[in-house]
């Protein structure tokens, strides 16, 4: 096999000796061929976009404008004070965030949050006079509720001791209302005539003595001056008139310190108790009647 000769004529042998003989001069043949020059480009950036804004946060603007409505309206109607409170209250909180937001940037509703902040307070404000107005009104209707026990419970008190005061023994006195100071003496013993009425063979009877005395200014009327007389076991007795003219009627009104005496016979059943008592008053539609009491003669 020949090895090709290279174009120029040189053999092999002198590729191999100008190879290896690295002082020898260069080859007239040799031609420096210039190499292009590249041109080096910038670095090419991607174009800068702007970068989009988060969407706003209204929230809190939103919720406060809503519970402040709430909190207002609830507040308006007095008995509901009790709930309007805490929407007013978290109203007053979310508009202050809200507005906080607004203020950087972060929310677009800051007229909106100031307004249920607003609402939120004025809300507080109707919560805390209701309430007051709840407690000053409860508070009043327990005092009237108590003044009117005690005038109760007092004019109970008072009309027992009214009603004792007229409880009396026989031989004492007691004054009504129109000034007639009234004494009525124990039951003496009574003998009716044959021509009695009202007393059966039998029966006891007895004479009751009233005595007036006015002690007022003007002359007072003894409208009902018949007494009324019952036994203890509460059975009344017979009104005894005979001829006798023993009893004494009023008729005639009582002068301003005049004392007139009135005297009475009633007829006790034989089985009638030890005791007896005696009702009087001088006017019965005027005035309650007082009541004397003790043993039968």
């Amino acid at each position: 096999m020949t090895t090709p000769t290279p174009p120029d004529g040189s053999t092999t042998a002198d590729l191999q000796t100008s190879e290896h003989d690295p002082w020898a001069p260069p080859s007239p043949d040799a031609v420096d061929v210039p190499r292009p020059v590249h041109s080096v480009a910038p670095p090419v950036y991607p174009a800068a976009y702007p970068v989009p804004a988060g969407r706003p946060s209204n929230g809190m603007g939103i919720a406060a404008l809503v519970l402040g409505l709430v909190g207002f309206g609830l507040g308006i109607f007095i008995i509901l004070f009790w709930l309007s409170w805490l929407p007013a209250l978290l109203a007053v909180v979310f508009g202050a965030v809200g507005m906080s937001q607004a203020r950087k940037g972060r929310a677009t509703n800051k007229a909106m949050a100031l307004c249920g902040l607003a609402l939120g307070i004025v809300g507080l404000l109707i919560a805390a006079g209701s309430a007051v107005f709840t407690v000053v009104a409860v508070k009043h209707v327990v005092d009237d509720a108590r003044a009117k026990v005690k005038e109760e419970k007092a004019a109970e008190a008072s009309e027992a001791a009214e009603e004792e005061k007229r409880h009396l023994s026989f031989g004492e006195a007691y004054t009504f209302g129109n000034g007639l100071k009234v004494t009525i003496s124990k039951p003496a013993p009574f003998t009716p005539d044959a021509y009695a009425n009202g007393h059966a063979k039998g029966n006891k009877a007895v004479e009751v003595t009233v005595t007036v005395l006015n002690t007022g200014s003007r002359p007072a009327d003894v409208e009902t001056g018949i007494p009324n007389v019952k036994d203890a076991g509460g059975d009344s007795a017979q009104l005894v008139i005979d001829g006798s003219g023993r009893q004494k009627v009023i008729t005639d009104a009582v002068q301003p310190g005049k004392t007139v005496v009135s005297k009475y016979a009633f007829s006790l059943r034989p089985e009638a108790s030890e005791r007896v008592e005696v009702e009087f008053s001088p006017d019965s539609l005027r005035w309650e009647d007082a009541y004397w009491s003790g043993p039968t003669p």
